[in-house]
């Protein structure tokens, strides 16, 4: 493919990836009561406000750094893309600078979903502001940005080694991240009114559906976007068939779950199997084979079913499976790698050695997203206040909140 190709399908990909966080927000908005429905939606939708515009004040200045020993890269060395807007080749290098945005806006947007039918707006939004600077650019700046887990392998098992942490598409610095954030963010806030198995029915599933559908289309951007920078395309024909194998595979593996735990195979279990699947191979796209992609969407499938049930045990109100999707799905693709990656994996042809980087990125990321997430929503149910009044959750919140509601009836 020519530059001009590269170039228009980078902005396509952009457009891909930003189009999967109103995804999220059909996707989580039908599962929620219909009273808070534009609630659980304008979180999503308040994230892509708040995150693209520190993006490009000092998020992307953070999200780099020049030495692994750096926490993150300085938010003033670019305030504003000044520089980058002045510079030479500034025109690539602002798509691929929106291109990363869009990466940013879905981690954050993610987290929503454990929270749902008991948060309010503006302190969401103060999380989603301080949680975007000290959680997710640090993190970006780790595992793609020249960080400690970009430079892992190499620190372990020396520079010769061909050792390095593989994570394409963003199985830690998206899902694990999101999902031990939300981990942590529904401890904070607590369960919902009345919280037990079965009393949360989602109010319109066909909208869940179409979140679903929007995500699947968006993720192909969202695992092969960054080909565009690569000679050719690179690897987009191989991540392009373990984005579908895998995604495919977690429906049914879900499914059949479903179908010998309660008897009926649900639409909302075939989505939420089809996330789990498009979770687990983000970061394993462009390092298996296809039948390896469709094994790990299948355990994906089957993994994340059986942990969701686990919040009922422990009484984890993670209302949407942020946890059970993101945080199980993130570390299965990731540590999965050390097995089955194309010639690295301990089972094919490698050893133990990207094993144990995959394990050590896995449970960095997962630690640190846990601690950050928990002071920042602990200090701010501490100060303002994260949480509607009971009143206000029974009644549904988007009347309290937003004084909207998502569906006017008229007799």
């Amino acid at each position: 493919m020519d530059a001009a190709g590269n170039i228009s399908w980078a902005i396509t990909a952009t457009a891909l990836v930003l189009l999967m966080t109103p995804g999220v927000a059909f996707f989580y908005g039908g599962l929620v009561k219909a009273k808070s429905v534009i609630s659980m939606m304008m979180m999503s939708f308040g994230a892509i406000g708040l995150i693209a515009v520190l993006w490009v004040l000092y998020g992307y200045s953070m999200s780099s750094v020049q030495d692994p020993a750096h926490f993150a890269g300085d938010p003033f060395a670019d305030f504003g893309l000044a520089a980058t807007a002045a510079g030479g080749g500034s025109n690539v290098a602002l798509l691929s600078i929106a291109y990363g945005a869009t990466f940013a806006i879905i981690t954050v947007a993610l987290i929503s979903g454990s929270i749902a039918d008991r948060a309010r707006f503006g302190p969401w939004l103060i999380y989603v502001g301080v949680f975007g600077t000290v959680g997710y650019f640090p993190i970006a700046a780790w595992v793609w940005g020249g960080g400690w887990i970009m430079n892992l392998g190499p620190t372990l098992f020396g520079v010769d080694s061909g050792i390095a942490v593989i994570d394409y598409a963003g199985g830690t610095a998206v899902h694990i991240n999101a999902g031990a954030a939300a981990l942590a963010l529904a401890l904070v806030l607590g369960r919902r009114i009345g919280f037990q198995k079965g009393i949360q029915k989602p109010h319109n599933v066909p909208l869940t559906l179409l979140g679903a559908g929007l995500l699947w289309f968006g993720w192909f951007g969202f695992n092969a976007g960054a080909e565009w920078a690569s000679p050719g395309m690179g690897q987009v024909g191989l991540i392009a068939i373990n984005t579908l194998g895998a995604s495919a595979a977690g429906i049914l593996g879900w499914i059949v779950i479903e179908k010998l735990r309660d008897g009926k195979p649900t639409s909302v279990g075939a989505v939420s199997g089809l996330v789990a699947g498009l979770v687990a191979i983000t970061p394993a796209c462009a390092n298996l084979t296809p039948g390896w992609a469709l094994l790990l969407g299948a355990l994906s499938g089957i993994a994340c079913a059986l942990a969701v049930e686990l919040k009922y045990r422990f009484g984890l109100d993670d209302s949407l499976e942020v946890v059970g999707l993101h945080l199980v799905g993130g570390v299965l693709g990731t540590v999965y790698l050390g097995f089955f990656a194309s010639g690295q994996g301990l089972l094919t042809g490698g050893d133990a050695r990207l094993l144990t980087v995959q394990v050590i990125a896995s449970g960095g990321v997962m630690l640190y997203s846990f601690i950050v997430s928990f002071a920042i929503g602990y200090a701010i149910e501490k100060t303002v206040g994260f949480r509607v009044t009971s009143e206000a959750e029974v009644a549904g919140v988007d009347q309290a909140v937003h004084g909207e509601e998502g569906y006017a009836l008229v007799g």
